[in-house]
């Protein structure tokens, strides 16, 4: 039986899912078909969709017996975590043959890269670029010749749009096919030390591109636990992934071997199978509780407290910050990674990964254990390792002792009672603030604000020497409807800065943060955002806030009286609407929810 507060959240929101849960498995229902679903096309459509295939596959999708896989991918060679997917393709193809059944590149999807637009005005699109993935994902679906669906993405937005695609043609099998990390480079601890020097003007830019360039080195993920290996943990833990296959090395004969049999595997689950598995079925609930409990116990990015309300949104599944909160009471931080230590997740692997990580939360009845996964029934196969034996991929038994108690440990000596993830809320609205990150003694700030908006005004006050001091910086105008939430990172350095000389700083904002960030409390994805309202707007310089990541108060410290009098803040910022491509994407940015309802366009408040 999962741990009495978990099943109090779990059934909490299947109360409040009833009703879209129970609408969504009718139009999954609706689109399932006993006959592979290309037979409902007419011999035109038919002739179309294979067109450019093999005669020997034209053969096989004109006979209605066997399976044909859709291959989604976000590839692109600019990405270092995507680039790894240039040669997939051809590998998945070959590999659905060998079962009798046919794969077809369906679509690319566009892939951003938030490291290479911190701070720029790209950055205005990472967040809607997730929407876009979800349409694109879903007109590569729309030709309705596909049994089941790979799925190949890993990045900050990326596999949550896959998410959201794949939910919405739940009716199909669905496996996420992932690339692994790139091998460990300079330390993370060396990198953010780098960092901080340049923005004392201690280092130059040589200097900081050198420590930049030995970080980020290689194809693969990034190594440190930000938004890109929260998804695969997540994604894994949801059952999507092959167990054990979210941070094996690109270009390796495993990671090979394990793509084969990704491919091999979705075609277990088609309808033509006798095993059919649609992926909407599949995750349920509980393996959205699943993903929360593994993202709290690890310290994941605070991303996803947007990301996993869209995509569970997407299956009628409604979700909020206050089962976050909750979940995050009831669940203690067992790994540092990252930013929440010094390891990177190349050192987790090797400490005892995903299987470990399964066996302490199974064990500790932390996971629901009656869900589905794309191997079958419950979490055990989860605890296993694959391997390679005589050239074949097998799976053994994974670590049941972490291989570094500093980077993984025990439930029973974890390294906070909690999972790090507080939900702020007072005057000021709604907000969310990582602590699993936090120095000792810096979760409480009482200081006066200092309002920007534009990050970029922060940076030139402190280049200029004003921000010697306690303070709250406010930055406004960062929210959804109004610059599309772009993330924040590039304040981490110099509000690092002022917090090691001794100074109580913090960040309040409608805006995100990187998932690598954490060093410094921030208040962030404040709801209502200032466009909408919030009292963010009618903040003032020198007015005191109170940020309590001990108690959860967030409070703006002015007379009610006088904030009643106050005038909201104008957004000033329309030129930043263009440039860019901004300027395409007005309509998107307008129909954007709050960020707890996952910062979406995509869905109706109904569903």
């Amino acid at each position: 039986m999962v741990n009495p507060k978990i099943h109090a959240v779990t059934e909490r929101i299947i109360k409040r899912s009833k009703q879209t849960r129970a609408n969504y498995l009718a139009k999954l229902n609706k689109a399932k078909s006993e006959k592979v679903h290309r037979s409902a096309l007419s011999c035109g459509n038919l002739a179309h969709g294979f067109a450019a295939c093999s005669k020997q596959e034209k053969g096989i999708l004109t006979g209605l017996n066997h399976s044909d896989i859709a291959i989604v991918s976000a590839y692109n060679d600019m990405l270092s975590a995507h680039q790894p997917y240039e040669t997939y393709p051809a590998i998945i193809k070959q590999a659905v043959s060998d079962t009798g059944g046919v794969a077809q590149f369906a679509g690319g999807v566009p892939a951003m890269c938030d490291g290479v637009t911190q701070g720029q005005p790209g950055m205005d699109l990472s967040l809607m670029s997730r929407d876009v993935i979800a349409m694109s994902s879903a007109v590569a679906l729309s030709h309705n010749m596909f049994d089941g669906t790979l799925m190949l993405g890993i990045c900050d937005k990326i596999v949550p749009g896959l998410l959201i695609a794949a939910m919405t043609f739940g009716h199909l099998p669905t496996v996420f096919v992932p690339a692994g990390p790139m091998p460990s480079g300079l330390p993370n601890k060396e990198k953010a030390r780098v960092r901080q020097q340049f923005a004392k003007g201690e280092v130059g830019k040589d200097a900081l591109l050198e420590a930049e360039s030995a970080s980020y080195h290689s194809p693969g993920t990034c190594t440190f636990f930000g938004t890109a290996n929260s998804n695969q943990l997540v994604v894994e833990v949801m059952g999507l992934h092959l167990p054990g296959a979210s941070f094996v090395a690109p270009n390796t004969q495993l990671r090979e071997e394990l793509t084969k049999a990704a491919a091999r595997q979705v075609t277990r689950l088609t309808q033509q199978s006798g095993n059919y598995q649609p992926v909407g079925e599949m995750i349920n609930e509980k393996s959205i509780v699943n993903a929360i409990v593994a993202l709290l116990a690890t310290g994941g990015s605070t991303n996803l407290t947007m990301h996993i309300i869209a995509f569970a949104k997407a299956a009628g599944i409604i979700i909020n910050w206050d089962d976050f909160a909750d979940l995050s009471d009831a669940v203690p931080l067992i790994t540092r990674i990252y930013p929440n230590g010094f390891a990177d997740i190349n050192q987790f692997q090797e400490a005892g990964g995903m299987a470990l990580l399964f066996k302490e939360l199974i064990g500790a009845n932390l996971l629901h254990q009656d869900v589905q996964t794309i191997c079958g029934p419950g979490l055990d196969k989860y605890t296993q390792v694959p391997t390679l034996k005589d050239g074949k991929l097998v799976w053994v038994d994974g670590p049941s002792v972490s291989g570094d108690d500093e980077i993984i440990a025990t439930v029973e000596q974890p390294f906070k009672p909690d999972g790090g993830l507080r939900l702020l809320a007072g005057n000021l609205g709604r907000a969310v603030l990582k602590t699993s990150a936090l120095r000792p003694g810096t979760e409480v700030v009482k200081a006066p604000a200092i309002v920007f908006e534009d990050q970029h005004d922060l940076e030139k006050a402190f280049k200029a020497g004003e921000l010697e001091k306690d303070f709250v910086a406010v930055v406004r105008f960062q929210g959804p409807k109004s610059r599309g939430m772009p993330e924040l990172h590039k304040l981490t350095p110099p509000l690092g800065v002022l917090q090691d000389k001794g100074f109580h700083v913090a960040l309040l904002t409608d805006g995100r943060m990187s998932g690598a960030s954490g060093k410094v409390p921030a208040a962030i994805h404040l709801v209502p955002e200032a466009l909408d309202g919030g009292l963010i707007g009618k903040v003032k310089t020198g007015d005191m806030i109170l940020l309590n990541g001990e108690t959860g108060e967030l409070t703006l410290l002015v007379d009610e009286q006088e904030l009643a009098n106050r005038e909201q803040a104008h957004f000033q910022a329309y030129s930043e609407h263009s440039g860019m491509g901004r300027e395409l994407f007005g309509f998107m940015r307008n129909n954007l929810s709050g960020a707890e309802t996952g910062a979406c366009s995509l869905f109706s408040e109904e569903l």
